[in-house]
């Protein structure tokens, strides 16, 4: 297959871009540099082409004629930032995700792959969280973006005959991530290695998936389901506490004397969701399984940060 993978020099997309590579696909990454680098396209080096470009410019669209599937991964994702720079989100997910579909729509594209949140379902009453949730009530800039992208995608599909797949993430961790909770530890404790400030007051508790596991059930899903929309749910199934991940940085780090310095509340930011864990049952009917607990998944994610 020719694939197109947008923002494939980032966390997800590049690890994504080697899979997509050891397939035997002819891969194509288009990505601005904002926020990906092109050490981690070492990999596939010569084995891929790459675009430099931003959706919000031209340019790239032409890269989409004889492509048969787009996977779309490219977006802001600055969960706790979208408070302050909510344009800015809303231009870099939204706008360009339909600009997206637009070149599909140019080039006869039929298939998309996109990365969507578990955020868009808002703070759930129902944990574990099915797919067949509502309503979706977002809270966060970010979360709404997203949402809103799930909403275009699925009206393109419709109307033009496609098929999508749209996969809820937990909060996927793992090597060449430069942000989230295990990043910014890990940078406030090689400042200070006597004090960590923790957000929240560390009762917060989420899933965590690997980066490896994530993109093995991306391109799992397109090979068991059909429909005009797939929508899933991806993650692990069990969850950790913030509190507990800042104690297994400190140990990974071979610290002690540590002092935890949280700021207070229920939850970190604006916008967090202080308790989420998916129900992953759906994709799993299919055949996918996790492997490794929230815990397993972090400590791995901290040694991977640590080596980096």
């Amino acid at each position: 297959m020719k694939c197109i993978v947008t923002g494939g020099a980032g966390f997800i997309g590049s690890h994504l871009t080697d899979l997509l590579v050891s397939q035997g696909c002819e891969v194509v990454v288009i990505d601005s540099m904002a926020a990906g680098r092109m050490e981690n396209l070492k990999n596939v080096d010569g084995k891929i082409t790459f675009v430099k470009c931003d959706l919000l410019d031209d340019g790239w669209q032409e890269q989409f004629k004889g492509a048969d599937r787009v996977y779309h991964i490219a977006a802001d994702p600055d969960v706790r930032g979208s408070a302050r720079k909510s344009r800015e989100v809303y231009e870099n997910n939204v706008t360009a995700t339909v600009r997206v579909l637009e070149a599909m729509k140019e080039y006869d594209v039929k298939e998309i792959v996109f990365t969507s949140t578990s955020t868009v379902y808002g703070e759930a009453s129902v944990i574990p969280t099915p797919e067949t949730y509502s309503p979706m009530v977002p809270i966060s800039i970010y979360a709404a973006s997203k949402l809103a992208c799930e909403a275009m995608i699925s009206a393109y599909a419709a109307t033009y005959g496609w098929h999508a797949w749209v996969y809820r993430f937990a909060n996927i961790i793992g090597a060449r991530s430069t942000h989230g909770v295990i990043y910014d530890f890990v940078q406030k404790l090689r400042a200070n290695p006597k004090e960590l400030e923790i957000l929240g007051d560390g009762t917060q508790a989420k899933s965590y998936l690997s980066v490896g596991e994530c993109v093995n059930a991306v391109v799992f899903a397109p090979t068991i389901s059909h429909d005009t929309f797939n929508f899933f749910n991806i993650g692990s199934e069990d969850w950790v506490t913030v509190k507990r991940i800042a104690e297994l940085v400190v140990e990974e780090m071979g610290l002690s004397g540590v002092s935890f310095k949280f700021t207070g509340g229920d939850r970190g930011w604006v916008g967090d969701v202080p308790k989420m864990q998916l129900s992953v049952d759906k994709l799993k009917s299919f055949g996918w399984n996790p492997k490794s607990s929230s815990e397993d998944a972090v400590r791995a994610a901290i040694r991977a940060t640590l080596e980096e």
